[in-house]
């Protein structure tokens, strides 16, 4: 196995083999999720992405405990690069797999309008199935890198699938008893200027309605100006 340098991360893979460089692109499937929650949070300020983060880090620090725990080496070939037991990666993509599927599938009831064109249930629905395909992906790319067993493998999809389970019904709960009201009424929430709003709604429809109203204004105001002209 030649190393060579992927980005940021080095990752045993094999150059001429196109299933082997594809899997090194996958290993940095966590990295790029992490970037994208940050940027999701600073550009929409919504709790439900914070909370969802707040959850996938949670998991990680199981997973770091695990291993530590449970103190299981990595396949032959990469004896020494820490414990394999369970995969980080496996579990990582596997508990935003499944907490997005939730979310879209049991949370997320967008508004219907004149102004909205929300996303059905069946494009949230496909999505899902993206998600948890994608996460196959990654982890099966654990396995064909020797960087896991499949065992490893597919605990570490267990404990991840069944932590966002947990942190989804967690979260329900704070929903249901006001907390995540109350939160938002903090002056550190307020301050940022957290909100709730994409459980209703989706990301796009929000910015999309403004618009749309500043264009009706624009509009009425241009056809008022003409109409005054005697045009």
């Amino acid at each position: 196995m030649a190393q060579e340098e992927v980005d940021l991360q080095f990752i045993d893979k094999n150059p001429n083999d196109p299933l082997s460089y594809a899997s090194a692109w996958l290993a940095l499937v966590p990295q790029g999720l992490c970037v994208t929650y940050v940027s999701l949070i600073w550009a929409s300020r919504e709790i439900e992405i914070l909370l969802m983060f707040a959850g996938q880090m949670a998991c990680e620090a199981l997973n770091f405990a695990l291993k530590r725990l449970i103190r299981e080496e990595r396949p032959t070939q990469m004896h020494g690069k820490g414990y394999g037991m369970p995969s980080s990666h496996s579990q990582f993509v596997a508990f935003f797999s499944v907490s997005l599927s939730l979310w879209l599938l049991f949370r997320h009831v967008p508004t219907t309008g004149e102004d909205y064109s929300p996303s059905t249930y069946a494009e949230r629905l496909f999505l899902s199935v993206l998600a948890c395909m994608g996460a196959a992906a990654v982890g099966a790319s654990r396995v064909y890198l020797n960087y896991h067993t499949p065992k490893q493998v597919l605990i570490g999809i267990a404990a991840g699938a069944i932590f966002a389970v947990i942190w989804f019904l967690f979260t329900t709960l704070l929903r249901q008893y006001g907390w995540i009201e109350w939160g938002l009424d903090t002056w550190i929430s307020r301050k940022f200027r957290f909100r709730d709003l994409i459980t209703t709604e989706d990301i796009q429809d929000g910015g999309w309605v403004r618009w749309e109203s500043r264009r009706r204004a624009k509009r009425s105001i241009d056809a008022n100006g003409l109409s005054k002209k005697g045009i």
